[in-house]
């Protein structure tokens, strides 16, 4: 039984994962001027440059790390980028406290906390055996 267990829960797990950084990424070609305006906002720099570069790592990465291609290194790249985002855009510490955005954006920035660690643990663990990093030798 646990043969069949731990394969399909890395690759259901991987699968959701990857599925939380392909939705975004295609929501923000869709809506590129309301992201780009967003992120403007909240100071990040190069906007266009920082939309296209975060699109492409959230849908490829997003579809690497669902079929288990080059987990570790995906992993750990989307682990990095959901920090950037975390503290460029879920900044509560900015906003005055007791706000419903305030709460709003914690919690958001605690969610991405444990999207983090759901990608280090791909990391250091690898995509497991059902994953064409198995079916590579990686």
């Amino acid at each position: 039984m646990a043969t069949f267990i731990y394969p399909l829960l890395a690759t259901t797990g991987r699968a959701l994962l990857g599925l939380y950084f392909i939705l975004p990424g295609i929501g923000k070609i869709l809506g590129w001027d309301s992201t780009a305006a967003l992120m403007a906002k909240k100071g990040m720099v190069l906007v266009p440059v920082s939309l296209a570069l975060t699109i492409v790592l959230q849908i490829g990465g997003g579809l690497a790390l669902a079929l288990g291609l080059r987990t570790r290194l995906i992993a750990f790249v989307l682990a990095g980028l959901t920090l950037v985002i975390s503290v460029v855009i879920h900044n509560f510490w900015t906003l005055a406290p007791g706000e419903l955005q305030t709460a709003h954006e914690l919690q958001n920035f605690v969610k991405n906390l444990a999207i983090m660690a759901g990608l280090l643990g791909y990391a250091g663990m690898g995509a497991g055996p059902w994953s064409l990093d198995a079916r590579r030798g990686a």
